[in-house]
């Protein structure tokens, strides 16, 4: 009796695809654009975020496209646009200069995914019942008394 001889693996062949899990993360934010207006004393420290603080976070985030755009008569916004096609928009005008910062590192953080509300009745969730079952008083040799 002949088999049929065995395909031949290529190490090329055992590559695995970027996934997002334990060992391998994909950020979600492509880009993030800062508008600002140049005369708007509420844009002050979001310009002051710009000039000074901008440079170190682009610089640490090299995967993330930085946009400035000065948008006089506006109110200053951060505005995350991410890889699902969805966008979030922050306004920046009541922060300080390490609020607009928090914020930006907010927008780097997030999935870009629509926030979902959790259920009222069932805060927590689970795929398993418990691993001893629900107590009850009435389950047991002699009653519970309070």
């Amino acid at each position: 009796m002949i088999s049929a001889p065995t395909k031949q693996i290529l190490r090329a062949q055992l590559r695995s695809f970027p996934a997002n899990g334990h060992s391998a993360y994909l950020p979600q934010v492509r880009k993030i654009v800062l508008e600002y207006c140049q005369k708007l004393p509420s844009s002050t420290n979001t310009r002051t975020f710009i000039s000074n603080d901008l440079g170190r976070v682009a610089w640490q985030n090299p995967h993330v496209e930085f946009v400035v755009k000065q948008r006089n008569g506006h109110e200053p916004i951060a505005r995350g646009l991410y890889v699902n096609g969805r966008d979030k928009v922050i306004p920046l005008q009541e922060f300080e200069v390490n609020g607009v910062e928090k914020k930006v590192q907010l927008l780097l953080d997030s999935s870009g995914a629509k926030i979902k509300q959790l259920k009222k009745s069932r805060i927590v969730e689970s795929t398993t019942e418990a691993a001893r079952g629900i107590w009850s008083g009435l389950h047991v040799d002699t009653p519970f008394k309070i």
